[in-house]
Formats: structure tokens, C-alpha cells, sequence
């Protein structure tokens, strides 16, 4: 099934109720750089390898091309990395051209599913500079539904991300809904411009029964969730946060595999949410 973003597919919210059902679901985040590793080969298959070894139920990616140039041969990457995983496809554009023929030229945010996508929505993010957006989806879960949405806010400033925050946050505001917020947000978790994301929802990473990560192959900082740059992690930009109803039971940062310029940020997560009426 692929997932058509721009429409939002009306579906029952999902509400812990007097008799909520608990579903395990684990989740990925990943920057993949267009499928550019460290050593500026493009390879695709090397990324979806990553992928795989996973073995996540959803799966978000931000920095995904799709005919856009070049740097990735202008392939087709979010519908390709969907084929072989076998997962289901909802994509969000940020940038969106004319491209070659018939082709759009565009870029932007993809969330891959083994469970049943609901439908989806895109939320143009504001600032300047390169495009931002939001792609929010509705994932199935035991009849109710799980909000994920996935985005990658600005590099340019703290003042841009501020207000790239505040809207991302708003689409999180009702706590009834167990939703799940993540990607390459560009600060680190306790950044003053996040601070809206904190009035809704938790940091994962901080909440989790059981953490690791890659840091001890390449620096002193252990356990810190450092995800960013691959080689030697010093940042951890790449983040989820979660709101009521969604326990983290363990988080990890994956080895990337050279996949990328970051490394991926695993989450077992367990989901509590009403049955749809």
C-alpha cells in the first residue's frame, strides 16, 4: 500500500480508555544522507541492509531522495527502500520541483510500516531558508491507532527551529492521542528552542528502562545517545519523543554501518490505546 501524503484519511483517535490495549511496537529513526556513506559512495542496498537488521515495525527517514539528482542516480529511493522491506510507503515531500519527463524532483521525509498505515498528512514548517515539513501518520494498532510523525528541522538557526518546534508540538497537543514525535531535530534534546516539544511530550532517550549506544567504539561518551557525526558521535540531534500512554522500554543507537553520516536511533516502545469505536 502506498500512502498518499497532502490528504489526511480521517480515522478514530486512538484514546487509553477504562480497558486499553498494550501493543509492543518497535520504531527506527534514520538521517540517511540520501543513501551517501561516509567513504561519498551512494548505496542503497547498504542502507537497506541497515535497515533490515533492525528489524523495526515502523520505520522514519529523513534526507530521502526521489529523482532528484545525481548524488543519489536519481533513483526512486523511498519507493525502492519500501520494495525491499516489504513495508508500506507514507512520503512527505520538503522539496518538491519539476524534475526529468514526467518525474518530480523531490526530497524530504518517509515513514516505512509492516503494520497497516491509516493515511497521512504533510505540515509545511516555517522558516527560511531550505524547506521544512512534517509528516504525520496514522499506524493501526491492535484497533486503535499510533500518531507518528517524522521531520527534520533547520540547521540555519535556533530562532527557526523555535518555531519549526512550536508547530511540530502542535500537532501533538491532544493527550489523549499516543503519538510519537521524531528525527533529525538539529539540537540536542534540552535545547531551549525544543522546549515546546517538552510541554507534550517526553524524551525517549532520557525515559528508557535500558539504553546503549555506539559511543564507546569512538569517544568517552557512553551512553549519552550520541548519534551524530557517524565516524565519531559528539551530538545527539536524532531523537524521539513520546507522549502519555507510550512506555519506552529500551532505546539503542545502531551502528550505521557507514550508511550514512548519522547513526540510527532504535526504540522498543509498548502502546497503550483504546480500542477504535
Amino acid at each position: 500500500m502506498h500512502v498518499e501524503t497532502g490528504t489526511l484519511v480521517v480515522v478514530n483517535i486512538s484514546v487509553p480508555g477504562p480497558n486499553p490495549v498494550s501493543r509492543a511496537v518497535r520504531l527506527v529513526t534514520f538521517n540517511t544522507h540520501h543513501g551517501v556513506g561516509g567513504d561519498g559512495r551512494h548505496d542503497l542496498a547498504r542502507l537497506a541492509q541497515v535497515l533490515q537488521a533492525a528489524d523495526a515495525d515502523v520505520i522514519c527517514l529523513q534526507e530521502v531522495d526521489r529523482h532528484f539528482g545525481d548524488r543519489s542516480e536519481h533513483a526512486d529511493q523511498a519507493l525502492l527502500l519500501s520494495r525491499a522491506l516489504g513495508m508500506e510507503l507514507a512520503w512527505g515531500p520538503s522539496i518538491d520541483e519539476p524534475g526529468r519527463g514526467s518525474e518530480r524532483r523531490q526530497y524530504g521525509n518517509a515513514v516505512l510500516s509492516r503494520l497497516p498505515l491509516l493515511g497521512s498528512d504533510l505540515h509545511r514548517l516555517p522558516g527560511r531558508g531550505e524547506p521544512r515539513t512534517a509528516l504525520r501518520t496514522g499506524v493501526e494498532l491492535a484497533g486503535g491507532v499510533l500518531w507518528v510523525t517524522t521531520t527534520h528541522l533547520s540547521s540555519r538557526s535556533a530562532d527557526d527551529r523555535a518555531g519549526q518546534a512550536a508547530a511540530v508540538a502542535e500537532l501533538h497537543a491532544d493527550p489523549r492521542a499516543a503519538a510519537v514525535l521524531v528525527g533529525d531535530l538539529n539540537a540536542d534534546a534540552t535545547a531551549p528552542e525544543l522546549a515546546p516539544l517538552r510541554a507534550h511530550l517526553r524524551d525517549a532517550w532520557e525515559t528508557a528502562a535500558d539504553r546503549s549506544d555506539q559511543a564507546w567504539r569512538f569517544s568517552l561518551h557512553a551512553r549519552q545517545g550520541l548519534t551524530h557525526p557517524a565516524r565519531r558521535p559528539r551530538m545527539r540531534i536524532d531523537q524521539v519523543w513520546v507522549s502519555a500512554g507510550v512506555t519506552v522500554t529500551g532505546a539503542r543507537v545502531l551502528d550505521g554501518a557507514g550508511a550514512s553520516d548519522h547513526h540510527p536511533l532504535l526504540v522498543d516502545l509498548e502502546v497503550s490505546t483504546a480500542p477504535a469505536a
